[in-house]
């Protein structure tokens, strides 16, 4: 089983609310990994619960880090990402 950790600093300015907390969720989900979510330096959330990505208090400018375990490891933290960080 493949392990991937990306790091990677939160741009909204009203950082991950209710919306990108589910989107995050359900991809996390759907993945089929076991994915977690923490901020820099703080411990690590089952990334599948809303409720639980919601509760790390993440705001503009903090750093997260996302750990992906599980088949096609790489592409899923990656995709992850790209669901929380958008240009």
């Amino acid at each position: 089983m493949a392990t991937a950790t990306r790091t990677a600093t939160v741009n909204d300015p009203v950082g991950i609310h209710a919306r990108p907390a589910a989107e995050f969720a359900q991809a996390a989900t759907a993945s089929g990994c076991t994915v977690t979510i923490a901020k820099q330096g703080g411990n690590a959330v089952n990334a599948s619960s809303i409720l639980s990505v919601m509760g790390l208090g993440i705001k503009q400018g903090d750093t997260i880090e996302i750990t992906v375990d599980g088949d096609n490891a790489e592409a899923v933290a990656d995709n992850l990402v790209a669901t929380l960080i958008k240009d």
